[in-house]
């Protein structure tokens, strides 16, 4: 295995590269803007490559638009309500940019800023400094996270450090269409969720503090179900599809666990997601305003859906969820694992 590069664009007076990391069965493009997935190709029933994310042909639309496609999230990914927190007595506000809460990390996440970059020879490592203050968050907080391939795998180490207690929530928001990046509308794709809770919330998407069954809901995925089944019923009117997080079945772990899987009948190709994280988000691109992507494809909203491994949203202010609270001196460690194979 072999890790390229191409120049992408410039930025700040710098070339920035695109690098593309193959092996036998898969090949990932990866961007320094935003330490971003921008292409994932993978064999479809056929043996055909099959590009399996939606992305963009320049850096300027990756500044410019919005979606973060293919970014990594922080430094919290998802919401914070009232864009504040309290860690030891001190509250800590910082900058809403949805409504009065924080979404993604602020005006400026880290799917908007420009990582260092190293490439090894089976694996690509990007760094990032998040000065004590940025978009409000205490402590010196650094970042990275190291994409490597592993047979029919993406795999994502994450790793953080802070000089003050702080929040670290993140995530990667990969936008998935499993019959390729300009397959349109995702209602075909089969969705099972190894979740039997979730996590309610109020008109704003922010978390009333509590876990509901599935039961019941069209969340309920257990033993599986066509998203076309579900993204007519009510209950997910007001978020305009899905756009819900579930808590997972063994909760915060050590070892990657079975988050999700997703299967396209079109191409035949299933991904299942495994996390150390506690929750995921599934987001079905409700939201997701027509625009140009990749090699001409036109994206719009329901064109594709997003698992993103995380803790809870607004965990920080519900002491009943699994802390994103990361102590001074001490390590953040997760991973979060998308696996192909053909069903």
């Amino acid at each position: 295995m072999a890790v390229q590069s191409v120049p992408f664009g410039r930025m700040d007076g710098r070339e920035i590269p695109l690098f593309t990391l193959k092996n036998e069965s898969l090949t990932v493009e990866l961007l320094p803007f935003g330490a971003a997935v921008r292409s994932l190709w993978v064999p479809d029933k056929n043996g055909s490559p099959v590009d399996v994310v939606l992305g963009y042909e320049s850096l300027e639309e990756y500044r410019e638009l919005d979606g973060c496609l293919g970014g990594t999230l922080g430094r919290c990914a998802n919401r914070v309500g009232g864009a504040r927190f309290s860690i030891g007595g001190r509250e800590y506000r910082l900058t809403p940019n949805e409504g009065k809460n924080t979404l993604h990390g602020g005006a400026v996440g880290f799917h908007k800023r420009l990582w260092d970059w190293e490439a090894g020879e089976d694996r690509v490592t990007f760094t990032l400094l998040s000065p004590d203050g940025e978009e409000g968050f205490p402590g010196n907080l650094r970042v990275q996270v190291t994409y490597t391939l592993a047979e029919n795998a993406l795999v994502m180490d994450y790793r953080a450090k802070s000089d003050r207690d702080t929040v670290v929530n993140l995530s990667g928001h990969s936008y998935f269409n499993l019959a390729g990046q300009a397959g349109g509308p995702v209602e075909d794709h089969r969705l099972t969720l190894h979740a039997e809770s979730y996590t309610p919330a109020g008109p704003d998407n922010i978390p009333l503090g509590v876990l509901a069954p599935v039961a019941g809901t069209p969340l309920d995925f257990r033993t599986g179900a066509s998203l076309g089944e579900r993204l007519g019923d009510l209950f997910l009117a007001p978020t305009q599809g899905f756009d819900h997080n579930l808590a997972l079945e063994g909760r915060h772990t050590r070892e990657p666990k079975p988050a999700a899987e997703v299967r396209c009948p079109r191409t035949g190709i299933a991904l299942e997601v495994r996390t150390t994280l506690p929750g995921v988000q599934l987001y079905t691109a409700g939201f997701l305003t027509s625009r140009r992507g990749k090699a001409g494809a036109v994206y719009a909203a329901g064109h594709a859906l997003c698992l993103e491994a995380q803790h809870f949203p607004d965990a920080v202010n519900h002491p009943a969820f699994p802390s994103p609270v990361l102590r001074a001196g001490e390590e953040y460690r997760e991973r979060t694992e998308y696996r192909f194979t053909i069903r």
